[in-house]
């Protein structure tokens, strides 16, 4: 039989982001640009990011119904077993025999015809759905290695752990940042209902619109450069900076330039400088520039490794540095990452972070701001880079929570008691986020 465009391309980028040649964000555009019909793309980017959320739990009863250990099936195997047992679980609405019997031509097709009767007969086996709310639940927490579920349940506990490990597995809602100010927000959520998109404004950011329904990319606001695709706690780390008029502003790792936009548009005019290590992501920068860089200075885009010492004589009045990290607070938005993270991969993020901030900090002018952030919920990379890096710094200190509360009122439930900025998927319906705002003393 005939293999659906959206099960072959699903197929296919499952097996790119398993032998680590991508991740899923970009591939699944790329897959959907293959595709003609808007729902082909709709599933093969449901099927991939399903097969990813849940592939602990997949596999856990992948072994049960094929009596085999994993390591024994070949990863094109294994791929059409995920991918089918996902859509028999979960996709209520997939034909049972279209999910079995794709997946046994997908093994054909891939050259492993010896396997075909083990998909086929395992596959038959398989239940069509989750049985109880109960199940459900420990099957979220099955659905991440076990080590992450295991430091979670030691920094936030088990209750927390199961709330998180369940928005994890969740299809997280699209937020738009609207370009311009919040005064455009009613014109923009006027518009994008005339096109059947159905928007609420944000909790926290107000310049936020979350879509509730409607396929946000192919709106005109979108396509114009009037809103971006921005996560509403995203948004909330550029207001901490506080940028004012005229300003010097180093944003340090700026690509793709999201938030290098949110920066331009809060100074007006000055200085604005750009830089990330990639020289594909600052091209992807300075080409999405024109249609989301309207509002603002435009930044001098550098190339620079933020981990050695920046190539800067001058000081500047504000720093952002929103470093790479490893993205534990984004898991639903891209949940290929907890496959390629490993428990080690924190030490050595930790010690990336300490040298950014290390590097970033001696050019920080007297009474400047810097704001440190990750979209990471671990400690190692959030409070204890910061801490350690402050022990060893002379005049330099973290904003408090008297501070950050009486600038940001309405952000108040977002600082905790040392300052920190910390946002959660399962608390705050949003990625997770932490920053920290640090200040160098004036000299008396």
């Amino acid at each position: 039989m005939p293999i659906s465009p959206a099960r072959k391309v699903a197929f296919e980028t499952l097996l790119k982001i398993e032998r680590g040649h991508g991740c899923s964000a970009d591939l699944i555009q790329i897959g959907e640009k293959r595709l003609l019909k808007d729902r082909d793309r709709r599933l093969a980017a449901e099927i991939v990011l399903g097969t990813l959320r849940w592939r602990g739990e997949l596999d856990f009863q992948i072994e049960r119904l094929a009596h085999r250990r994993l390591k024994s099936l070949d990863v094109e195997v294994l791929a059409a077993l995920r991918m089918a047992l996902y859509q028999l679980r979960f996709l209520s609405k997939v034909p049972r025999s279209a999910a079995v019997n794709e997946a046994v031509e997908l093994v054909k097709v891939a050259r492993k015809r010896s396997a075909a009767g083990l998909v086929n007969a395992a596959l038959r086996k398989a239940p069509s759905t989750l049985a109880t709310k109960e199940e459900i639940e420990h099957s979220a927490l099955r659905a991440y290695p076990a080590w992450l579920i295991e430091r979670w349940r030691k920094h936030f506990g088990d209750a927390a752990t199961r709330a998180l490990a369940w928005a994890g597995v969740q299809t997280p809602r699209t937020a738009l940042r609207v370009l311009g100010g919040k005064e455009n927000i009613p014109l923009i959520q006027k518009e994008l209902a005339a096109q059947g998109i159905r928007t609420r404004t944000g909790n926290y950011s107000p310049t936020a619109l979350v879509v509730e329904s409607g396929r946000i990319a192919e709106s005109a606001s979108f396509m114009h450069g009037r809103a971006v695709i921005q996560d509403e706690a995203s948004q909330l780390v550029v207001p901490l900076l506080a940028a004012q008029p005229g300003q010097r502003v180093l944003d340090i790792a700026a690509a793709p330039g999201i938030k290098t936009s949110q920066i331009a548009a809060a100074m007006g005019h000055g200085l604005l400088v750009a830089g990330d290590e990639r020289a594909r992501r600052l091209r992807t920068a300075t080409r999405l520039w024109p249609q989301i860089g309207c509002h603002g200075p435009s930044p001098r885009w550098v190339r620079l490794d933020a981990t050695r010492p920046l190539p800067f004589s001058g000081h500047f009045d504000r720093i952002l540095a929103d470093v790479p990290c490893s993205g534990t607070g984004t898991l639903a938005r891209n949940p290929d990452i907890k496959w390629r993270l490993r428990q080690q991969d924190l030490t050595r993020l930790a010690r990336i972070q300490s040298s950014v901030l290390r590097h970033a900090l001696p050019l920080l002018a007297p009474g400047g701001r810097l704001v440190y952030a990750t979209c990471s919920l671990e400690r190692e990379e959030n409070e204890g880079v910061v801490e350690s890096t402050l022990s060893r710094s002379d005049n330099i200190r973290r904003l408090s929570q008297a501070e950050m509360v009486g600038e940001f009122p309405w952000l108040a439930s977002l600082f905790d008691s040392s300052g920190y900025f910390h946002t959660r998927p399962d608390l705050h319906g949003t990625d997770g986020f932490f920053a920290a705002v640090l200040t160098r003393t004036l000299q008396p």
